[in-house]
């Protein structure tokens, strides 16, 4: 007998719509609970996956791929002031890379996972 899996993924408020999309193409469907929190101090969605022992790795990895921390570009004015409609700002924006994006996986293990 295979054993199931709970795998309850916190993520970024921004980032659900595109994991739980990605997790849906791929066959595996999840319970979005409402949660709040400090999560990277940004809105956080709690999903509820169970799975099969042998699925486990595919989730984990489409967990990583599609919410997991990564690094953009944003540029920012060095102005604290935007300059007035219609005219460019005094200064250039200047790149600044910043860490966006991030999940907590928690993975138990289930005695019986039943779906109807």
């Amino acid at each position: 007998m295979a054993h199931s899996k709970l795998i309850l993924a916190v993520l970024q408020g921004e980032d659900y719509g595109d994991v739980v999309r990605q997790l849906n193409e791929n066959g595996i469907f999840v319970t979005i609970l409402h949660s709040t929190g400090g999560f990277l101090r940004k809105r956080s969605v709690t999903i509820m996956i169970g799975v099969e022992e042998a699925k486990l790795e595919q989730v984990l990895d489409l967990l990583k791929e599609t919410a997991g921390r990564r690094t953009v570009t944003l540029y920012q004015n060095p102005g604290s002031m935007p300059p007035p409609h219609g005219l460019p700002p005094l200064f250039a924006s200047t790149p600044m890379e910043v860490c966006q994006g991030g999940v907590a996986v928690f993975v138990l293990d289930l005695e019986r996972l039943e779906k109807y």
